[in-house]
């Protein structure tokens, strides 16, 4: 099989295309043919090597992948030879070949393509988990998303217009006329200065929930943009990083300006702030697998589609990384083997 491999913490530059022997699916796991990888933005910082949980360089990175089953172990056969699968391997995704347990693999639904399932389980599963199992959003409440132009973002306002919710975004300038067209009222552009912007929208009624993926200060500038019973949902700390390799001083700055909330300042100000980790609900099937059936249900209702932005090959994995450095990126940007 072949893989894309960080082969070294570093710029994009470091991912190189290696030949490896092909897996055999155990008991209880199923292998799958990859037709589609998705790159997500902790893939970025695992390449650089701020990300605690990723393999110990060199490795393979990659959370989500789309593709036919094409061997089942003893124990798998809820799923057959030829079927079109999502699959969520924990890490090695970026692979032609991967093997995973039969729980971590969703069938696709018959008009899905490839594209679309490997663009579907870290994104949607990241804005259902954040919404409606974390943030139990409620109809007609008013959402602030950091990066709304990036696959969570736009998860977000798919599943926001469901529940007739009022989305407030930020994205660069350029991208605002692409956000209005997709659901959200307010595109603002991000950095200094929009946590006023976004209280001249709300007022003194407040956002009901906030969600985060940038962390550092931005945690406390949200946090008082909430509204009582308001949520604010951190799920990624991009703050640590602004660059295609590692700065450590950066990173230890922004975790050094993470404030500490106290359950007495919570409590007083009716307010919640939870988190999320996907990677640490694979352990959680019970609570992973259901999101993604639900979130399969409403595709093929109708309801939600991925929106993908670019596809490269392995070859071009360089280019799609610094692609997503450069802030081009709308939606989400997948490898093809």
């Amino acid at each position: 099989m072949r893989q894309v491999w960080i082969t070294k913490a570093g710029p994009p530059s470091t991912l190189q295309v290696r030949e490896a022997p092909d897996p055999e699916a155990g008991d209880g796991e199923v292998r799958v043919r990859v037709k589609a990888a998705g790159i997500n933005f902790a893939d970025l910082m695992a390449r650089v090597g701020l990300y605690p949980d990723a393999p110990k360089v060199p490795c393979v990175v990659g959370y989500e992948v789309s593709g036919v089953v094409d061997q089942v172990g003893k124990g798998a056969e809820a799923v057959a030879v030829g079927d079109r699968v999502m699959a969520m391997p924990y890490f090695g995704g970026y692979s032609d070949t991967v093997v995973v347990p039969v729980g971590q693999v969703i069938p696709m639904p018959k008009e899905m393509s490839f594209e679309e399932g490997a663009a579907m389980p870290v994104v949607f599963g990241t804005a259902y988990t954040a919404m409606i199992l974390t943030g139990h959003l409620r109809e007609g409440a008013t959402i602030f998303v950091h990066s709304a132009a990036g696959g969570v973002g736009l998860a977000v306002l798919q599943l926001a217009k469901l529940k007739k919710c009022v989305v407030i975004g930020t994205a660069s300038k350029g991208k605002h006329d692409f956000l209005r067209e997709h659901g959200c009222a307010h595109p603002l552009e991000p950095g200094d200065g929009y946590a006023e912007k976004v209280r001249a929208i709300v007022g003194d009624r407040g956002v009901d929930l906030l969600l985060d993926p940038v962390g550092g200060p931005s945690w406390s500038e949200g946090y008082a943009l909430l509204a009582p019973l308001g949520r604010m949902v951190c799920f990624g700390l991009s703050s640590a990083t602004t660059g295609t390799t590692r700065n450590l001083f950066r990173a230890a700055m922004q975790i050094l300006r993470v404030r500490k909330f106290s359950p007495l300042e919570l409590m007083g100000d009716n307010r919640t702030v939870t988190g999320i980790n996907m990677a640490k609900l694979f352990s959680r099937l019970d609570l992973l697998r259901p999101a993604m059936l639900a979130l399969t249900d409403m595709y093929e209702r109708g309801e939600i589609r991925p929106y993908v932005d670019r596809t490269f090959s392995f070859e071009e994995a360089p280019a799609a990384h610094q692609y997503i450095h450069d802030r081009k990126a709308k939606g989400k940007v997948l490898l093809v083997p």
